[in-house]
């Protein structure tokens, strides 16, 4: 008889669980892994450099036999702003040149120097380029020695081949007027490598 009262409160208690039915469990989420593509290491460009530069400069003029060619070098410096992919800037450069404009008796290319601004874009650890700004230029024309201002604009590149050091090229296009006010103009075309330590 105990037996039966005890079967009987088992079921009475069981009975409303069960009415359902068996539970059913949620499955677990799944998690889709999410790939980033993976990027070159960029470089910080912003604060001081400076280095030495050396390379080749053309120069015509409307001045009869007043056209040569040959090497140049120098120094330069600068700051920069890196805000993000877009970097500006600012810098002087001096270049030291003795480059013959037709016979050395008509007249010698001195040295150039520049005051430049600065604009382009990183890809990685590369800095691609624009740069216009003023130039001023001496020479050496019939035994005188004459000096003017003019302008200039080009493109370059800077590599950083640490976060300190740099290598790049440059190519710019000069433009003097009237050079001194003889009624010669020169255009000068410069393609330099440069080697920067930024601080």
């Amino acid at each position: 008889m105990r037996s039966i009262a005890a079967l009987l409160a088992t079921v009475a208690i069981a009975s409303p669980a069960l009415a359902g039915g068996p539970v059913a469990v949620a499955p677990e989420p799944t998690v889709t892994p999410v790939i980033e593509p993976v990027m070159a290491p960029g470089m910080d460009w912003t604060g001081a450099y400076a280095g030495i530069q050396l390379g080749y400069a053309d120069v015509d003029s409307n001045g009869e036999g007043l056209d040569g060619d040959g090497m140049l070098g120098g120094i330069h410096g600068g700051y920069r702003w890196d805000m993000g992919t877009f970097v500006a800037g600012a810098e002087v450069d001096y270049d030291t040149a003795d480059i013959d404009l037709g016979d050395p008796a008509l007249g010698t290319l001195d040295d150039v120097t520049r005051l430049k601004l600065i604009a382009g874009t990183e890809f990685g650890r590369s800095l691609v380029y624009g740069t216009v700004g003023a130039a001023h230029a001496s020479a050496t024309v019939g035994g005188t020695e004459l000096s003017d201002n003019g302008w200039f604009l080009g493109a370059g590149v800077d590599y950083a081949v640490t976060d300190r050091w740099s290598v790049g090229g440059e190519l710019l296009k000069h433009k003097f007027d009237d050079f001194d006010g003889q009624g010669v103009d020169f255009d000068a075309t410069t393609l330099k490598a440069k080697v920067s330590l930024r601080f």
